[in-house]
Order: C-alpha cells, then sequence, then structure tokens
C-alpha cells in the first residue's frame, strides 16, 4: 500500500514537472504558429521611413552640368586634425536639420516641408522646385544621417544603433544587441516611441507570436526604443544578490565591532 501511494506520487510529481517544463519552452520559441502569417491580412507595400522632426538630412543635386548644380549643394568646412599645430579643412556636404514644423531652409528654394514625406517623396518634390533653374531634370538624392533605433533591457548587448539603410524591423534590432538573454520576457517586449507631435506611447509585442510580423509597429522608426522585460527569476535574483551583499556587509560590521572590544576588553 505504501510502495503504491509512493509510486503515485512520483508519477505525480514527474508529470507535473514536464507540463511546467512544457509550459516554460512555449515562452522560449520566437513567431510560433506560423501559418498565421501565411492567411493573414498584410501590406504588400515595402517600407519606407517617413522624415520626422529633429531628422538631419543630407540632399544632393546631380545633373550632366555639374556648374548647374552647384548653388544646391552646400559645403561646410570641417577641421581634420586638432592635434597639429596648423589646421587642414576638407569640405563635406552641409547637414539640414528638420524643425519641429517639419521644415527646412534649402538654398536658393527657401523653405522647405519635409515632414511626413518619404525619402522618394521629398525628392520628387525637389525635382519639381528645381525645374525652373535646371533645364535638365536633375538626380536628387535625400538621406537621413541620424536614424538611430535603442534596444535595453534583458538583451545582450543593449546599445544605440544607427541604421544605414533606413529601414529596420524588431528582430533586427533583437539581434544586432545579441538576441534576448534567458531572463527576457517574450511575450512582453516594449516599444516606446515618439510621434512627429512629441506624444509617446508605449506599444507591448508579443514576439512568441507569429503574428506580430503583421503588426504596424513591426519596423521601426527612428528614435523608436525597444525595451526587453526581465521574467520574474531575474528580479528574484536581483533581490538576492542585494540582501546577500547587505548580509554580507553587516556581518563584517559585527565582526569588526566584536574585535575591537575584545582587544579593549582583554
Amino acid at each position: 500500500m505504501v510502495m503504491r501511494n509512493l509510486n503515485k506520487l512520483v508519477v505525480g510529481l514527474l508529470l507535473s514537472f514536464l507540463f511546467v517544463a512544457c509550459q516554460s519552452y512555449k515562452k522560449v520559441p520566437y513567431l510560433q504558429d506560423a501559418e498565421v502569417v501565411l492567411y493573414g491580412v498584410r501590406n504588400e507595400q515595402l517600407y519606407d521611413a517617413k522624415i520626422m522632426p529633429k531628422d538631419l538630412l543630407t540632399i544632393v543635386v546631380s545633373c550632366t552640368s555639374p556648374e548647374l548644380a552647384v548653388p544646391f549643394n552646400l559645403t561646410v568646412a570641417t577641421q581634420n586634425n586638432a592635434a597639429l599645430s596648423y589646421t587642414t579643412t576638407q569640405p563635406v556636404l552641409q547637414q539640414y536639420l528638420v524643425d519641429n514644423e517639419g521644415k527646412i531652409n534649402f538654398p536658393v528654394l527657401g523653405e522647405l516641408h519635409v515632414g511626413g514625406l518619404t525619402k522618394k517623396a521629398t525628392e520628387q518634390m525637389i525635382v519639381e522646385k528645381l525645374k525652373p533653374y535646371i533645364k535638365e531634370t536633375p538626380i536628387v538624392t535625400v538621406r537621413m544621417v541620424n536614424y538611430k533605433i535603442s534596444v535595453i533591457g534583458e538583451v545582450t548587448r543593449p546599445g544605440t544603433f544607427t541604421i544605414t539603410n533606413e529601414k529596420v524591423n524588431l528582430l533586427e534590432a533583437l539581434a544586432m544587441a545579441g538576441d534576448m538573454t534567458v531572463y527576457g520576457l517574450r511575450n512582453d517586449v516594449k516599444l516606446i516611441r515618439e510621434d512627429a507631435h512629441g506624444k509617446q506611447e508605449i506599444i507591448p509585442l508579443d514576439l512568441n507570436k507569429a503574428e506580430t510580423i503583421l503588426s504596424p509597429y513591426y519596423y521601426l522608426q527612428q528614435n523608436d526604443i525597444i525595451y526587453v522585460t526581465p521574467n520574474k527569476a531575474k528580479a528574484r535574483n536581483s533581490d538576492i544578490g542585494t540582501s546577500t551583499s547587505l548580509w554580507f556587509s553587516a556581518t563584517s560590521i559585527l565582526v569588526s565591532i566584536a574585535s575591537l572590544l575584545f582587544n579593549i576588553l582583554k
């Protein structure tokens, strides 16, 4: 009878362990139930970033007669080596900071509203405005110089990353930061975003679900912040570490006091 009850207890413990293990595993893999993506409604257009206030732009105008484009390609002198007793300068393209109203001041053309436009739309607008000044159709290239995103929390290498191609999604951002640690919650990743009007929002994302790929927040905007929430195990370890440090500090103080009293009273 005792052995039968003992066997039932062992089987029960094993089943409980297997159940917990299965539940824990389900929280680890990314993008489960991938068939949801196959049959889900998705946006067929390729992502194209929009210009926002405080973006830093470079704008290059090119044509077959370079002298015609010179007034539109301003350059500024930069110091090459400050450690030398003499200074040498090398011209670089003028950068344009988008103000809070989404405007820049462009040479000859004056004030241009670029906020909320994609690069392609901005290039087309400038080409149209250049027609009175350049007889042929020029080539205009717009680039965002300070397109950056930040990844913090439970990742291997938290930090701020510059995106040279101005296009990055959530999984790519995590890959840049060395992926999540074992303490990161896959189902509670927070996206912190500020819109063109300065309004901030926090969007929770579940990377266990494949449908996250269909989310409008899957592709990141400039200055987005990804925060990976730690799980309860990390919080407990942190508490234990802090408590242990305090305990050792208190013990060391008590030992020091006891040793001092012993030396005085002996």
